[in-house]
């Protein structure tokens, strides 16, 4: 081989280098941003179960509580502002203002299924209807379901959000608009005690 061959083989070398690089971390952050879409869609999937079961519990408990209707519309308004932003959360997860509205409205949510169950505590009867405990089980499992699918989530924005801020990475992130993704947190210390659902 000529010098010419020699020379012409590793400048080839040393420039398929750095694409190879590009290659890798724009794939590597495709993978991520995938991953932590997947993770949404979890907690996407166990919301929708929760949102089934609430009108089930609001006509079970309806029955009993007749002089309570306020706090039964506030659950039902409730889920339905909760469906609305998962809705809108769903289509985009990539808007950090879909997936804020959406932690917001599932601790309200949460507020208000939390005044339910203490409520119904007043009722005996309630708290022993079969329909109610069997409805307020399903409740529980889906509770510890959307946490789970939460921290899942969260875990994979935070691996997503270190690729995208760390050097290199971060240059080909800003050039193909790689942006941030928003932790599903709630944002009181209020709203971060879970809904006891137990009718003990």
């Amino acid at each position: 081989m000529s010098a010419l061959v020699v020379t012409l083989i590793v400048v080839g070398l040393i420039l398929l280098i750095p694409v190879l690089w590009a290659i890798g971390a724009y794939n590597g952050l495709v993978t991520l941003r995938n991953r932590y879409r997947n993770a949404f869609a979890q907690i996407d999937v166990q919301l929708k179960r929760r949102y089934e079961l609430i009108p089930n519990l609001v006509e079970t408990a309806k029955a009993f509580l007749k002089h309570e209707r306020e706090t039964l519309e506030a659950v039902i308004q409730a889920r339905n502002a909760a469906t609305g932003a998962r809705e809108a959360a769903a289509a985009n997860p990539e808007d950090s203002q879909a997936v804020h509205q959406l932690a917001n409205a599932e601790s309200g949510l949460t507020g208000t299924l939390g005044r339910l169950f203490a409520l119904s505590e007043s009722y005996p009867e309630l708290r022993s209807n079969q329909n109610m405990m069997q409805l307020t089980e399903e409740l529980t499992a889906t509770e510890n379901k959307i946490a789970f699918a939460r921290q899942a989530y969260n875990d994979a924005v935070m691996v997503y959000n270190t690729k995208t801020e760390t050097f290199p990475t971060n240059l080909f992130a800003g050039m193909f608009n790689f942006v941030r993704a928003t932790l599903f947190e709630v944002s009181s210390e209020a709203e971060r005690e879970a809904v006891k659902v137990s009718f003990d």
